[in-house]
This record gives C-alpha cells, structure tokens and sequence, in this order.
C-alpha cells in the first residue's frame, strides 16, 4: 500500500509541474500581448509636435521604414515598430507617398496613417472663367508649381489620346483653352504639373455627360462649339439666372448672321498681353484678330474661358427669347438689361454708364 502511495504522490507531482509550466508559459504569453499592445500607445517625445516631412519610397519594407522613422526622430525603437506592426499584420501594407509625422505621434497613429496612405495633400482652387495662362499663373501663386511649365506643357503636349473630346478642339497651342474645369482640387503633396492638368481634364470629362453630348448633337454643334458659346456666357454673366438668356442673344445673333460684338472677346485678345480693361475703346474693337467679334461674324475659333458646368448648360439649353441686346443693369448690381430694340438698348446703356458716374 506504500508503494501506491508513493506512486500517486509522484503523478500528483508531475501535473502540478506540467500546470506551473503551461501557468509560466501563458503569463509570458500574456506579458508579450500586453508589452506589444502597449506600443500602440508609445510615443518619442509627448512635447515635440512639429511635423517632419518622410518620403516613403516605393517598394519600402517595414524594418526600412522603421529605421528611417527611427533616423528622424518620429520613434524610439526601429525593433519595436517592426514588432508591432507583425503583431497587428500591417507587414506589407505600408503604403508609399509623401507624409508629415512628429515625435508626438502614437506608434499606433503613425501605422494607421501609413496603412491608409494618408499623405501630405496639396488643395488649389481655380475659378470660373479664367484663361489656360491666367490659370497657370493662379497655381503657381498657391504654390503648386511654376507657370512656366504649365504653360509649356499646354501649348505642347497632346492630351487627345487620352482625351477625346479634346480632338473638336482648336488645333494650336491654346488647344486646352476652355478644357481646364474650374473647381477645388485636392492631390498628393508631389504631384506635377501634368498631373494637375490631368486632374482637370478629367473632371471636365465627368461634367460633360452624355446627356450634354446628347444635346449637343440635337442643337447640330460640336463640343468646341458648346465650349465657345458657354465661354463667352461665362465672361458675359454676372449672375445664374442671366446665363440663359445671354445664350438665346447668342444664338439670336448667329441665327440673323448679325456679329457676336461681344467684349468679352476682345477682352480675351488683350488678356493674352496682360493687357485686360475695365472699359474698352473704339480702338480695341478694331484688333485684327479671328477672336475678334465685331470684325468676324459667327463664334471665335475657340473658347476664351474655362466656363462652370452652370454656363455650359446654359449654352445646350438656352432661353426662349428674341433679344438681341444686352447691357448691364443700372441698378448695378450685376444683373443685365435685354432687350430686342437697338434704341431701347442705347437707352440701358446711358441709364447704366449715369447709374454708374453718379455712384
């Protein structure tokens, strides 16, 4: 009976080892989980928050990005980033690009921006109815790029493969006029000069849907076209509920062959020289140019604007009018005065240029 007792005693043993070492074991376990989990949290210094400028380059690897992290100062430990970014299988989801980081940041922060490819961001804004110049001098004043190379790659480059509608365009070097959408953009902090253009020229192709393509054709004209008289409507109208009945003016004076005389255009022709007025002269309206509508009968060559989608429109849908005349309003509030009567047109004019000497 002792022998059995002896032998139960060391069973017993046996299994309180084996339990204090699987014990051992999952409190390491769990030690290692906690350790890890908290790098998420860590910081390399709490107080310094300014931003650093780190350029992943494409194919980087986490021990790669770790130590450059490291090297400039973002975090403390090359080996705990790797080891928590293996934790939480972000390995190979590091996406390369351009971003800002500070000391300040989690661990767990830094990785999150870097799985998602948050970059640095570059926002411009181009408004309605600028030149392709007058836009090229708009980015380079927000910093994104240099006039130079835009106007370059405007004059030189064919975008048609890619584009197009672009082959109804003016076969010279404004072949973009009209084409670069105004809008508010926002692109990686890096992105060129023909990216920038691409970006434009795209969301053009988005906004000139086929519904337009399909009116375009109706009405028996081209995108160049549409873009022209949507251009001049754009340079022309002070305010949304003018653009439609500036386009039936338009149409009115194509339709009885009568010149656009629009000053918009010469405007446009002095704009190439830096040369816009806020009042013209007899004299400017005698500039030889094919722009020129009160030499030339029917639409200029090309567009003298990028219009908004709202002129655009308004050129495919136009208003039902038989007005030949426009002059501003002598309320001066930027509204139109129409009429279909030259003499009542003269009449607008005098009330407008008094309205606007005795302002």
């Amino acid at each position: 009976m002792a022998k059995d007792k002896t032998k139960k005693k060391g069973v017993s043993l046996g299994v309180k080892l084996l339990l204090i070492l699987l014990a051992l074991i999952i409190a390491g376990g769990l030690g290692a989980f906690i350790f890890v989990s908290g790098l998420g949290s860590a910081v390399c210094n709490p107080e310094d928050q300014e931003g650093r400028v780190i350029v992943i380059e494409s194919g980087s690897y986490t021990g790669s990005i770790a130590e450059q992290l490291e090297t400039e100062g973002i975090i403390t430990s090359a080996s705990n980033f790797k080891l928590f970014s293996k934790f939480n299988h972000y390995d190979g989801q590091y996406q390369a690009g351009t971003y800002t980081f500070s000391p300040s940041m989690t661990m767990d922060e830094i990785a999150q921006i870097l799985v998602e490819g948050r970059t640095n961001q570059i926002s411009f804004t181009i408004p309605e109815g600028l030149t392709e110049y007058e836009t090229a001098a708009k980015l380079e004043k927000q910093g994104v790029r240099t006039k130079k190379n835009y106007v370059k790659l405007m004059e030189k480059k064919d975008f048609s493969e890619k584009y197009p509608f672009l082959k109804d365009a003016q076969d010279n070097k404004h072949r973009l006029e009209g084409y670069l959408f105004p809008n508010t953009y926002t692109l990686p902090e890096g992105s060129t000069e023909e990216d920038v253009i691409d970006l434009m020229l795209s969301t053009f192709d988005e906004v000139f849907t086929d519904e337009f393509k399909e009116r375009a054709k109706k009405l028996k004209m081209d995108m160049n076209e549409v873009m022209v008289v949507a251009s001049i409507i754009e340079n022309e109208a002070a305010v949304d509920e003018d653009r439609e009945i500036i386009a039936s003016v338009i149409y009115n004076r194509l339709e009885i062959d009568m010149p656009l005389q629009m000053d918009s255009t010469i405007q446009y022709i002095l704009s190439l020289d830096s040369k816009r007025k806020k009042d013209l002269l007899y004299v400017d309206t005698e500039i030889e140019s094919e722009y020129n509508t009160y030499l030339h009968a029917g639409l200029p060559p090309g567009p003298i604007c990028s219009p908004g989608e709202a002129s655009i429109r308004a050129a495919l849908y136009p208003a039902d009018t038989d007005y030949i005349y426009f002059i501003l309003s002598d309320k001066l509030d930027g509204t139109m005065k129409f009429s279909k009567d030259y003499d009542e047109f003269l009449k607008d004019k005098d009330a407008y240029y008094k309205a606007r000497d005795d302002e």
